[in-house]
């Protein structure tokens, strides 16, 4: 990989090419080897998304039959994992658990053979969802959970864990649409580290350990939970109008708007709002999402600031019962999908990547004896 121009945090630079995904390109604001965003969100369930970024291919039924119920068995979790989930502390946060369970995987399920990542793909997508419902379960209500569920999917094996039930079918269905939004997003951050790491001929595990640590951190991930705590604020739509207005005349950050790559819309945000104002409504309470409505709006009025993917994701989470500290984690659970795409990739055509710096320190000093300093 050869980045072609200096820059800031490597804004525009061309680091590497890729067959998964195209972002902010004209005619089609995001793509997934070559199927539009909002194809793929309306017809496709997450499971095939899967299927399509790891096999470079959408499946048949009966590859998809398949691929279905090989990923029901990779549910379990092993009892020495459960055990370091366990004693995970209670006021942890999330993100480090996945990291920890995932490291720990790595420990008692190596990849000791390039020759297995698709094995270790599909037992990551499987059981990371086990791992963070496992520990949270444990720690919330005292319970060891069976994470071997018979759902079909993982946003409904993610929702049966959560919630002792089966989820609703819109529930589902709007779980498992998110985290088709959420699988893949080219080279930004936690997919730029993982592949990184990969370059290094580095193990699976480590490459996804790595790139959950760069999701961690609140300019990447986080930004779903921030604008939950503030339209949680606001009792009203006028409220919430006159807070942002403030909060904005005080310079403040307000998270979930505006984008590192696209410039006008996150083609991901009008999905999500759908599916706020739709939960909203089968709830009768449709308060978050008229609060989110009214900041969104003075966001752009005033600084002509789009919502992101994760501002609505906020609201629809929220509606389906799922604490906001969650939120962030289900990003790893879907995508460790592109993740997981992307270290196959880096691998088939192999270079350590290793750009050049711009020196900005002293020049050449003499060295001093210590006694004469």
């Amino acid at each position: 990989m050869a980045a072609s121009k200096k820059t800031g945090g490597l804004a525009g630079v061309v680091a590497g090419e890729t067959a998964l995904c195209t972002v902010g390109k004209e005619g089609a604001g995001l793509t997934y080897r070559g199927y539009d965003i909002y194809d793929l969100a309306a017809n496709a369930r997450f499971e095939e998304v899967a299927y399509l970024l790891m096999h470079g291919a959408l499946p048949t039924q009966a590859e998809f039959d398949a691929y279905v119920a090989r990923l029901k068995t990779l549910r379990g979790l092993p009892d020495a994992l459960k055990k370091v989930l366990e004693m995970v502390p209670a006021h942890a946060h999330p993100m480090d658990v996945l990291r920890t369970g995932v490291s720990m995987l790595g420990n008692l399920e190596p990849e000791t053979d390039f020759s297995m990542q698709a094995e270790v793909a599909d037992k990551l997508l499987a059981c990371i969802p086990s791992m963070l419902l496992y520990w949270h379960r444990f720690h919330t209500d005292g319970k060891r959970i069976d994470v071997e569920t018979d759902d079909d999917s993982v946003a409904g094996h993610f929702l049966h864990m959560l919630h002792d039930q089966s989820p609703s079918e819109l529930h589902q269905r709007c779980l498992d649409t998110t985290l088709i939004l959420y699988a893949e997003h080219e080279f930004n951050a936690s997919t730029f580290t993982a592949r990184v790491i990969t370059g290094t001929l580095s193990d699976f595990h480590s490459a996804v350990t790595g790139a959950i640590g760069a999701l961690r951190g609140p300019l990447h991930g986080g930004a779903n939970e921030a604008a939950m705590e503030l339209i949680q604020k606001f009792s009203s739509p006028d409220e919430a109008t006159a807070g942002v207005l403030g909060m904005l005349e005080r310079k403040e950050k307000i998270m979930g708007f505006g984008h590192r790559v696209y410039t006008t819309s996150d083609p991901r945000n009008s999905v999500n709002k759908k599916m706020s104002k739709q939960l909203a409504e089968e709830a009768g309470d449709t308060h978050l999402y008229d609060v989110s409505e009214a900041v969104e709006t003075v966001m752009w009025e005033q600084k002509k600031l789009f919502a992101n993917a994760d501002f609505f994701a906020a609201s629809v989470y929220h509606y389906m019962g799922i604490p906001t500290y969650l939120f962030t984690p289900i990003f790893v659970c879907s995508r460790i999908t592109g993740w997981s795409a992307h270290i196959m990739e880096q691998r088939s055509n192999n270079k350590l990547i290793r750009p050049g710096a711009d020196y900005t320190g002293p020049g050449l000093q003499t060295w001093v004896p210590i006694e004469q300093r």
